[in-house]
This record gives C-alpha cells, structure tokens and sequence, in this order.
C-alpha cells in the first residue's frame, strides 16, 4: 500500500541544476536576440549595450534561480545559487578559451554576483511551489 502523501505529490524527473542552466540560456539566448534587433531596427545607441547585458544576465539568473528552486522544493538557495556559480564557470570558459578575452570586472566577483541572484530566484522559486 503506497504512502497517501505521495499520491498527492507529482513526480517530476529531471534535474532541477539542468533545467535551471537551460532555463538561464534560452532566456540569455531570447534577451540577446531582442537586444540585437533593438540595436539594428531601433535608434538604441551602442553605449547602452553594457546594460542591456546586465540586465539580461540579471533576469536570467533569477528566472533560472526560481525555476530549479521551485523544481527541487528545499534549499532553494543552494540550487539557484549552483545553476548561477554553473552559468558563471561556463561564461568565464567561453569567454577564455573560445575569445581569448578578459572580463571587465573580476571572474570572481562575476560568479558571486551571480550565484547571489541565481540563489535568490532559489529562495523566492522554494517559497513559490505551495501557491
């Protein structure tokens, strides 16, 4: 005879750090293609772009934050802040091997800048599952 608690609960598969990283890119992937289409068809000055970037990285680490908090339902810091330090490692990556570029703020400040906001749409995505 099954537990009548966990009838009522549904059953998700996945991981919820996965999820949260491709929830982080496709929303990295729609801001950056909205920003470039601004920029080309807009009269949206260049000098904006730093805070469209910002602004992208920003709600995509929130947005994949809550969406792997809400998925795991406990300790939602932890994994929004594991999918923001993941996002942060695989730029940092990207950005050395592929461009051969430095970042203009400090790699380290960047993952935990990054972790804070992917750590908070955690808390806020755990707090969000009951409603």
């Amino acid at each position: 005879m099954k537990h009548p608690s966990a009838e009522s609960t549904p059953r998700r598969t996945g991981s919820p750090l996965l999820f949260g990283l491709a929830v982080v890119w496709g929303v990295v992937l729609a801001g950056s293609l909205l920003a470039a289409f601004l920029l080309r068809y807009a009269s949206v000055d260049e000098g904006y772009l730093p805070y469209f970037t910002y602004g992208i990285n920003g709600a995509a680490l929130l947005g994949g934050g809550w969406i792997s908090g809400r998925r795991a339902g406990e300790r939602g810091w932890l994994y929004g802040g594991s999918v923001g330090c993941l996002y942060a490692l695989i730029v940092i990556l990207i950005g050395f091997l592929a461009y051969d570029a430095s970042m203009q703020i400090h790699p380290f400040l960047f993952a935990a800048g990054a972790f804070s906001l992917g750590a908070l749409g955690g808390i806020f995505g755990v707090n969000t599952r009951g409603a």
